[in-house]
């Protein structure tokens, strides 16, 4: 159990969501990850499709605690969402990932804390994934997780320990369940640069079919399917940079500065944006 959660370091107005607030921006808090809105007709098809792996709650009950774990995360409640969404199990692993994930990113300073929360969130991932393999997010949380730890290790280690291999395997079944999935489409973009960077475009290829030309499509992608997305655009600059170094720098420095002037429709993009700003000072 993760012990320690620095507070979130920002100003929390504006992302209280509190009663029908939830479901009213619940468009543009999931345009990147396709989350459903856990009202009690999607927790009753959880309930059923989890099986014995479900919390011992009606679907009334479920869908209230899920949108409170939301309600924590999008607050920047990361300890509490966390929290939330580990209780209720692979049903809750959605958001007990994201928050745990996002809180590990951009607020643990210490990068032996970030693995060991990452491989935690990848261990909640893996027991989504087994309960609810129909759910996009199960495989999508488990592509995060393991990308995440995977940024923290060697990249000789990485490859090594096969890491590579399932991202690449919970990314291609996120978006055959869900092609509009424009955080997936994000990480896709990520995966192809990083270890063309790595390694080099042919053996990246042959052995991983890792290419430029499908890291620029599915940035793309990701950039049309989410606009205001400040992660879109940091990523889309981290992209360049890994497949073109210097000779993309100006672009790369534009993408940070989109990303920096967007209005965050919540903590984690408010932690986004902050961090773009962090990047160009």
């Amino acid at each position: 159990m993760a012990t320690k959660w620095a507070a979130f370091p920002h100003d929390m107005k504006g992302f209280a969501f509190a009663g029908d607030a939830l479901k009213k921006a619940w468009p543009q808090l999931h345009a990147g990850d396709c989350e459903p809105f856990p009202d009690a007709k999607h927790a009753a098809a959880l309930l059923k499709a989890a099986g014995k792996a479900a919390p011992k709650l009606d679907a009334d009950a479920l869908a209230t605690a899920l949108q409170d774990a939301w309600r924590a995360f999008h607050g920047g409640d990361f300890k509490a969402a966390f929290e939330a969404g580990e209780k209720l199990g692979p049903i809750g692993a959605s958001v007990g990932v994201k928050a745990i994930g996002i809180h590990a990113t951009y607020l643990v300073d210490s990068d032996a804390e970030k693995l060991k929360r990452f491989e935690q969130a990848a261990k909640l991932a893996e027991a989504a994934v087994k309960a609810l393999p129909g759910e996009a997010n199960s495989h999508y949380r488990l592509a995060f997780a393991m990308g995440r730890y995977s940024q923290g290790l060697s990249i000789v280690k990485a490859l090594k320990e096969g890491i590579a291999t399932k991202v690449r395997a919970a990314l291609d079944a996120t978006l055959e369940l869900a092609p509009k999935h424009a955080e997936a489409h994000t990480a896709m973009a990520v995966y192809h640069a990083e270890i063309v960077n790595k390694i080099g475009a042919l053996i990246g290829g042959m052995t991983y079919g890792a290419k430029p030309a499908e890291a620029e499509k599915h940035i793309k992608a990701a950039l049309k399917l989410t606009p205001n997305s400040p992660i879109a655009h940091i990523e889309h600059g981290n992209v360049l940079m890994l497949l073109h170094g210097d000779k993309k720098e100006d672009e790369a420095a534009a993408a940070y500065e989109k990303a920096a002037k967007i209005k965050p429709a919540d903590a984690m993009e408010a932690l986004d944006a902050a961090y773009a700003r962090e990047q160009i000072e």
